[in-house]
């Protein structure tokens, strides 16, 4: 994925000022930011649904690209493993149970939607994201609706996804922790710029009391401004 001058703007408001980035294939990245930074407007642009927002400047996106976001958005007259191949020819439903099994839903397709827990949801959500083989996954914040148990239980099926399926992926979090725990680059959008690119030179068993964790985080939080002694408030 390649950005060069992107720009977005709302009225008389930059809201993207000349983003440059580059994302080779398979890299995991997340983007942190304050709220109003930019990075539901950056993801969106990226994801093709701004077509009526003014801006300039170059994108390159891969054809196969897929999006997940905090609610999962799921058809609720449709059963679980209708919702995973929306928009996949029938011929694809092997392939439905297939990606079912793996995100922990095996035997769950024909719940319906309100049937299921909300991370249960997002586990459909996931695998309807990943059922047209996507080069590039985008994710808003797909987890910020979940209680915290649920939340660590879903970073390590999204490990493991990416692992097993390949996809370059753009995580957008709020969490200083979940971006460091999952991705091997973290950007920081500041003001419609990207203020802070760090990669992340850990071992892939991530554990916050680490040192090495620490210092990251505290690098991250300072880039947010934020103080990294007390307790992590959202952006």
């Amino acid at each position: 994925m390649e950005l060069r001058g992107l720009t977005r703007n709302f009225g008389d408001d930059d809201i993207l000022k000349g983003i440059d980035l580059t994302i080779p294939d398979g890299q995991f990245v997340a983007l942190l930011g304050r709220s109003g930074s930019g990075k539901s407007t950056l993801l969106r642009a990226i994801a093709g649904l701004d077509h009526n927002v003014p801006g300039s400047g170059l994108l390159r996106v891969p054809e196969r690209t897929s999006m997940v976001f905090q609610d999962s958005r799921l058809l609720p007259w449709q059963r679980v493993l209708p919702n995973v191949l929306y928009g996949q020819p029938r011929s694809r439903r092997r392939h439905g149970i297939d990606l079912l099994a793996e995100v922990g839903l095996a035997g769950r397709e024909k719940s319906w939607p309100k049937g299921l827990s909300g991370g249960e949801q997002q586990r459909v959500a996931l695998a309807r994201a990943l059922a047209g083989e996507p080069q590039l996954l985008l994710a808003d914040e797909p987890f910020g609706a979940l209680d915290a148990l649920t939340r660590i239980k879903m970073h390590a099926l999204l490990r493991t996804l990416v692992q097993a399926h390949r996809p370059t992926v753009l995580l957008v979090t709020h969490d200083v922790d979940e971006a460091i725990s999952l991705a091997q680059r973290v950007l920081v959008l500041q003001s419609g710029r990207i203020g802070r690119d760090l990669i992340i030179d850990l071992p892939e068993d991530r554990n916050p009391a680490q040192p090495a964790f620490q210092r990251t985080r505290h690098d991250l939080l300072a880039a947010l401004g934020v103080d990294a002694a007390a307790p992590q408030p959202v952006p």
